[in-house]
């Protein structure tokens, strides 16, 4: 039937913008369903709430109501925990630093959450991300472009840097094009339990976290030194300008590798309970005092359980010009611009959600993806992801090595 309304689920999450989302929806003419799932229970290590889930699925339902929408649960607990939390633990284990909210996207709410959606009969999938897609006509067929969200201020692209063509095809971002005041104003309106609610923060679903906590629920606790690293430090006279695109591959591997700290580069200030718990460019956890400037962490060796910090947040061990992907971990979410093998292009780059987007260029060799900064960034760190823009739209992303 030509006249049939088509079918979204939108993740209904307890929050303001999944809420305004569905009205969004609702307004365009699609049949809305909500779905809420529970993707976490266990509040070890989680800071402020007995049982969150609950409170937000409370909320989720009343918004439901108030729109007058199905209302559906559904309980993805032990898939996040073997696709999120089971990959989260063995990121730090290694001395990496994951990233759970873009796993989160890509493993859960675009994937399992997205089978439990098509069960319901749903032709879409929707969420409340600040983002935006468009659907372009090339030589191949329809592309669908990821977009930065119209709010500079919220803009939730990077979280979404791992989605493929075909999660793309079926997801609607219906605040994409609206500013958070505007979306509190709309919930407002319509008398929404959720229109003052603070936004959620922490881990996708978790919640704000006691990291170590949390993570000595399968990471050991154990008792290791950390070392002062002087910023005069011989390690640090490194060329940068000698990092460009006519660079070598021997080169650009030595520039993108962690500063090799060692304990004679530096003096014993202080203990640790394990050095996987800390991560590059992190403050709050040393517990050490009586400096002039606070310490930051500047590198880290799990294999001998040592922590090296240094003093100020412009430590020179806190900054690097490149950084490394791995083949196997480049995704491009247009495989149509990907790079083939000794090509280079001029982008934008961020490492971190909330960054400022950063000039550099992606060179890709037969090792790998080099990303080469115009300015040394503050703590690039292995696990996260870095993701590139052309203009506004999200082309690809990576896990650095």
């Amino acid at each position: 039937m030509t006249d049939q309304k088509k079918r979204v689920v939108v993740g209904l999450s307890g929050g303001v913008d999944s809420s305004v989302a569905a009205r969004v929806l609702q307004e365009q003419g699609y049949e809305v369903i909500g779905l809420f799932m529970k993707n976490w229970h266990d509040t070890t290590g989680v800071l402020e709430a007995d049982c969150p889930w609950l409170d937000d699925k409370f909320d989720a339902e009343a918004v439901a109501r108030k729109l007058d929408i199905p209302f559906h649960f559904v309980d993805l607990s032990q898939e996040y925990r073997a696709r999120v939390v089971d990959y989260m633990f063995s990121e730090y284990e290694k001395g990496r630093t994951p990233n759970p909210d873009v796993l989160c996207n890509r493993e859960i709410k675009f994937d399992v959450f997205m089978e439990k959606a098509f069960e319901l009969g749903a032709d879409f999938v929707a969420t409340g991300h600040y983002c935006r897609k468009e659907t372009i006509q090339t030589e191949s067929g329809e592309v669908y472009r990821l977009l930065a969200g119209s709010d500079g201020n919220k803009d939730q692209s990077y979280f979404l840097c791992q989605l493929s063509q075909k999660q793309l095809a079926k997801a609607l971002f219906p605040i994409g094009d609206m500013v958070k005041p505007e979306v509190r104003k709309v919930a407002g309106e319509l008398k929404l339990i959720t229109a003052h609610k603070k936004d959620s923060q922490g881990i996708c679903f978790v919640g704000k976290v006691d990291l170590p906590v949390f993570l000595q629920q399968k990471l050991q606790a154990k008792k290791g030194r950390v070392f002062l690293i002087p910023p005069d430090c011989e390690l640090f006279q490194r060329q940068w300008d000698e990092a460009d695109v006519g660079a070598g591959d021997e080169l650009l591997e030595n520039l993108a590798k962690p500063f090799p700290f060692h304990p004679k580069y530096g003096k014993r200030i202080g203990e640790h309970n394990g050095a996987h718990f800390y991560t590059i460019g992190q403050r709050k956890g040393l517990d050490i005092g009586g400096f002039p400037e606070p310490l930051f962490v500047v590198g880290i060796d799990v294999e001998f359980n040592q922590v090296f910090v240094g003093m100020g947040k412009e430590h020179p061990g806190l900054f690097r010009k490149v950084l490394k992907i791995n083949n196997d971990e480049i995704h491009w979410v247009r495989p149509d611009l990907n790079l083939q093998e000794g090509d280079s292009r001029r982008l934008k780059v961020r490492i971190r959600y909330r960054q400022p987007l950063q000039d550099g260029v992606l060179i890709k060799r037969e090792n790998g993806m080099f990303i080469v900064f115009d300015q040394p960034q503050r703590g690039i760190t292995a696990g996260q992801f870095a993701a590139w823009y052309e203009d506004n739209e999200l082309t690809g992303s990576g896990v650095i090595s």
